[in-house]
């Protein structure tokens, strides 16, 4: 492994990036677009949307960043420029490295801009600090980019690829705590949920939301989605293969 490397191999990812329109569209302005319209549905209910769009705000980035790498990853296999990248000197943990060093430069900013429509915009309303809030989404969305590095592994098409997402997403979705409290689910929901990464998300943004000051349990669920990503990121340096077969 080298730092140089993979420092190139995320200015790469930035510079691509940074000439795909409608990919930088989908990263900064979506999350805030489905925000606002969240924030109209329930209109008149301000404290619903502080509580539902609190943990939206850590889950649409979390989609978003999914989507994206796992379509990216894909395509530079398929294109063969995955092939050309393995054979010089670049370790499989540079090129994972280095994407998930990009798409977390992308989350912060993601993060940033979300955050800043959500509270300066739609006057969304936290007990905690924004900074607390900032810290969870970007980690959710690193979360997903994460994830989508490692099931791009196991897809041979774009749409494949994008195939992936509701498996991943919509159970997470019902067993994090977003549609139904996990304290009333059947036993059985509650143990799968325990290993469901985005209900740490979801919780250490219900704590930040229900209490002024960071509390123990919003420090071990970002702990612990930061041990998904990690653990993540290294399964996908391992499945990653160089082209699709």
């Amino acid at each position: 492994m080298s730092v140089r490397l993979t420092a190139w191999t995320a200015l790469r990812v930035l510079n691509q990036l940074r000439h795909d329109r409608r990919t930088i569209a989908l990263i900064l302005v979506v999350p805030s677009v489905l925000l606002a319209l969240l924030c109209y549905v329930f209109n008149g209910r301000p404290d619903i949307f502080d509580q539902v769009g609190l943990l939206l705000l850590g889950v649409f980035p979390f989609t978003s960043m999914f989507l994206i790498t796992s379509v990216a990853m894909l395509r530079e296999r398929a294109s063969g420029t995955l092939e050309r990248l393995l054979s010089m000197p670049l370790h499989k943990l540079d090129l994972i490295l280095g994407y998930g060093i990009a798409f977390a430069a992308v989350a912060v900013v993601q993060a940033i801009v979300a955050a800043t429509v959500a509270y300066e915009l739609l006057g969304l309303q936290t007990q905690g600090h924004v900074a607390i809030v900032l810290l969870i989404v970007v980690s959710t969305a690193v979360l997903g980019s994460s994830a989508g590095l490692f099931t791009s592994a196991f897809a041979r098409t774009e749409f494949q690829a994008l195939q992936f997402a509701p498996s991943v997403i919509i159970p997470q979705l019902l067993l994090c705590g977003l549609i139904w409290p996990r304290e009333e689910m059947a036993a059985p929901l509650r143990a799968v949920s325990n290993v469901v990464p985005l209900r740490y998300a979801a919780e250490a943004l219900d704590q930040v939301g229900t209490y002024p000051e960071p509390t123990t349990v919003l420090w071990r669920d970002l702990v612990v989605v930061l041990a998904f990503g990690v653990v993540l990121l290294a399964a996908g340096a391992v499945t990653l293969r160089r082209r699709s077969s």
